[in-house]
């Protein structure tokens, strides 16, 4: 059995966890797993502020692993590896994270595994489930909108991705826009459990075109529209904010799901000799429970296993890094510690209007 340290401070989330188990297996056991958030440091400024996280990163960093330590029982002696997330995030918190983790390298003499955050994420439901490759994933988080085939720890294909905002930026941008605070997920969420979807007419972006991809900007537009014509009209009211937030909660759901059912039918077709194929979903806004409940039954529907982490496991944390290092290092797969704003995770990275002006993010 092989014991890791993983390390992550990719955004506004300070995180050390420690797992133990045997990639072969597929499953692994969480010894501890210690986040410290920084939602009262962001929210008078209605989001994360990267100087504001890269310094309180830098703050927690040894905290959090001493924590993480202490709680699994073991000291640094005790691990056989220390993983850390070299990106995609900002770059303030990557290098406070690396530069920690090569500290305890340096002292300990234990080896260094480099992890994409993002294959944190995908690998998650072997974490927990013991999923069996290959499988479905949807990744979708504050900044980023995935659908992976994953076949084995640095061996994903992306066959779809946003062309534009990521569902997570979206959930934040409504909430900013009706004033209700953060974390803008959960806080839309809440607004939108007394709400009639139905009241606002808002879009299903790219719902009429082929293919996996997908598009948040419009909806966002949409909206900012219909919160200003409300404004016009007198004001937004209480119920106002109530129906916008199901109508844009609904109008997300619809489109995961929708592109979830064409991305399931691919899988289908490339791996037709997966008697039990597996449809998985990570990241932050898998949190979401009317998400989490359509992308369910569209999984039944379509013959897939439906893996959904715990809720902590959602959000960014140390334990997933720890495993996706823990895949990595019995895998015996190397990288560099250099900190990546940008870090493509797939094999097949996106070029075009996907990538951005500074090349492809994901």
């Amino acid at each position: 059995m092989t014991t890791v340290l993983g390390i992550e401070s990719s955004c506004d989330e300070t995180a050390a966890g420690v797992v133990r188990g045997d990639a072969r297996a597929g499953r692994g056991e969480i010894l501890s797993n210690v986040v410290f958030d920084q939602m009262d440091l962001h929210s008078a400024y209605g989001g994360v502020v990267p100087e504001i996280a890269a310094r309180a990163h830098a703050e927690k960093l040894d905290v959090a692993v001493d924590q993480a330590l202490n709680e699994a029982g073991i000291g640094l002696a005790g691990v056989d590896a220390i993983a850390v997330t070299v990106g995609p995030g900002l770059i303030g918190g990557l290098i406070s994270a690396v530069a920690c983790a090569q500290g305890l390298a340096l002292g300990s003499g234990k080896p260094l595994v480099p992890v994409n955050h993002l294959e944190g994420h995908a690998l998650t439901p072997r974490l927990t489930d013991g999923l069996a490759y290959p499988y479905l994933m949807l990744l979708v988080s504050g900044g980023h909108c995935l659908f992976l085939v994953v076949r084995g720890p640095g061996d994903h294909e992306r066959i779809g991705t946003t062309i534009d905002d990521a569902p997570g930026e979206a959930f934040d941008k409504t909430a900013k826009m009706l004033n209700l605070g953060i974390p803008g997920g959960p806080k839309v969420e809440a607004k939108a459990l007394g709400g009639d979807a139905k009241r606002f007419a808002l879009p299903r972006p790219l719902m009429d075109r082929p293919g996996c991809d997908v598009s948040f900007s419009g909806l966002k537009t949409a909206v900012r529209m219909v919160r200003d014509g409300c404004i016009a009209d007198g004001g937004m009211s209480e119920g106002d904010v109530a129906d916008l937030c199901a109508g844009f909660q609904a109008a997300t759901r619809d489109v995961l799901v929708g592109k979830s059912k064409r991305a399931m039918a691919r899988f289908r077709e490339e791996f037709a000799q997966v008697s039990a194929p597996g449809f998985a979903v990570a990241g932050g806004v898998a949190a979401n429970a009317v998400l989490r409940a359509g992308l369910e039954e569209a999984a039944q529907e379509a013959g897939f296993a439906f893996v959904a982490p715990p809720l902590s496991l959602c959000t960014d944390n140390g334990a997933m890094i720890a495993w996706a290092g823990l895949e990595r290092f019995e895998a015996g797969l190397s990288g560099d510690m250099v900190p990546k704003p940008r870090f493509p995770l797939a094999g097949n990275p996106m070029t075009g209007i996907w990538s951005g002006k500074r090349g492809a993010k994901v």
